[in-house]
């Protein structure tokens, strides 16, 4: 017998234990490592990889609910980091900060992009393995820089525009590089992939636009004086535009983003609010996610290449965010804070991995990006962390000699 669609034995307390029990513990784990993380004045997120990386090494499926719950997760969580991202942006200080940008998105292609592309064809790789790794080491991981800046309390500062512009830039790129690799690896016709890319961004432009012109109709259509519907409002409204923005081959990290844009005024306080939890809670979901696609068994082999690209890759990062704050005139301390937040890479390069990985592309591909992913979104949290005593080191050594006597 059921009873709108649960079991009697569910209701009175048999059948699903086990999968409440696996759910509680590994909610009850993820807060003793966040509390650890607080108590040493870290972010948590390395500790969120380390855990899906042990706990993916325990047995192919180490969790009941893992291949499906976790991953559904995981999706919702990046959508919820970009969407609060957004919020603290008007969509003027958007397009501004896009125009400011561009000049150092460039460069960034440039600095990130060739490592990838030059270290698959030493390798001996054919050129769409190669471009694929290029891609790998090209995008920093949107979720895990903007956990970073929340945990850190830099959301509001004054190199935090930059960092957003190349975030948003890498994103818009990837509406490009995406459905072009899709037909290399299909080799089908260019003509294709071309076309794909620019309704991707058609959608982009279009969604900018509303969220410039429409913002303030926008978060009028959202608001409610009930806690409890603007909740679940707005939530179905971002996730609605982030599937869509998948659906248009434009990421739905960006969808989400530019979604929190259309959310302005003292509407944007209150929905930072509700959804900072709820946020948090999926949030973690995502990097043990991440954790748990890395076969460990398979990094000793390319660990030496993947710390060789991580290392040279995160300078060439740091050079990225320098060059982008600077631009706005944002001192040294901003400068090294926008270039460690940007060191991180993650749901884009295991993406453009798995892609090589599903056409049987090199065999190295898939572990060499899995550690190289691994190391930079371990690595950068802790050097972002550390970035005002980097900034000190760095104007110390700028700072002129004094005159001897």
């Amino acid at each position: 017998m059921a009873v709108d669609g649960l079991s009697v034995a569910a209701v009175v307390g048999g059948g699903d234990a086990p999968l409440l029990l696996e759910i509680g513990g590994l909610v009850l784990a993820l807060g003793l490592l966040a509390r650890i993380a607080d108590r040493v004045e870290i972010s948590p997120i390395p500790l969120y990889l380390i855990a899906g990386l042990v706990l993916g090494q325990i047995s192919d499926e180490p969790l009941s609910f893992s291949g499906e719950v976790i991953e559904i997760g995981a999706q919702i969580g990046l959508v919820l980091l970009l969407f609060m991202l957004g919020l603290e942006y008007t969509g003027d200080e958007l397009a501004a900060s896009l125009r400011s940008g561009l000049p150092t998105g460039l460069l960034d292609l440039g600095l990130n992009f060739m490592p990838g592309l030059l270290a698959g064809l030493a390798l001996g790789w054919d050129i769409t393995a190669a471009l694929l790794l290029g891609g790998v080491t090209y995008i920093s991981s949107s979720g895990v820089v903007a956990k970073v800046l929340d945990d850190l309390n830099r959301l509001g500062n004054r190199e935090t525009p930059a960092v957003l512009s190349i975030l948003v830039l890498e994103d818009l790129a990837m509406a490009v590089y995406l459905p072009v690799v899709a037909v290399l690896l299909a080799d089908t016709a260019l003509a294709g992939g071309l076309a794909l890319a620019a309704v991707g961004l058609l959608a982009a432009a279009g969604a900018l636009w509303v969220a410039l012109r429409h913002g303030q109709t926008a978060s009028r259509l959202l608001s409610s004086r009930s806690d409890e519907v603007l909740l679940l409002t707005v939530l179905g409204f971002v996730l609605l535009v982030a599937g869509g923005a998948e659906g248009l081959r434009l990421s739905a990290a960006v969808g989400a983003f530019l979604a929190g844009i259309l959310v302005s005024g003292s509407l944007a306080e209150r929905v930072r609010n509700l959804f900072a939890p709820l946020r948090d809670l999926f949030a973690a979901a995502f990097f043990i996610f991440f954790g748990l696609q890395v076969d460990a068994g398979a990094i000793p082999p390319v660990l030496l290449v993947a710390v060789g690209l991580a290392v040279l890759t995160g300078a060439t990062k740091l050079v990225t965010g320098w060059q982008a704050a600077k631009r706005i005139g944002v001192g040294i301390p901003g400068r090294v804070r926008a270039g460690t937040a940007l060191v991180p890479r993650g749901e884009f390069s295991i993406v453009i991995a798995g892609l090589g990985v599903a056409a049987g592309l090199e065999a190295d591909l898939g572990p060499l990006a899995a550690s190289y992913v691994l190391l930079t979104a371990l690595t950068g949290p802790v050097l972002t962390r550390w970035a005002d005593r980097i900034a000190a080191s760095v104007r110390a050594r700028l700072a002129p000699a004094p005159a001897s006597a």
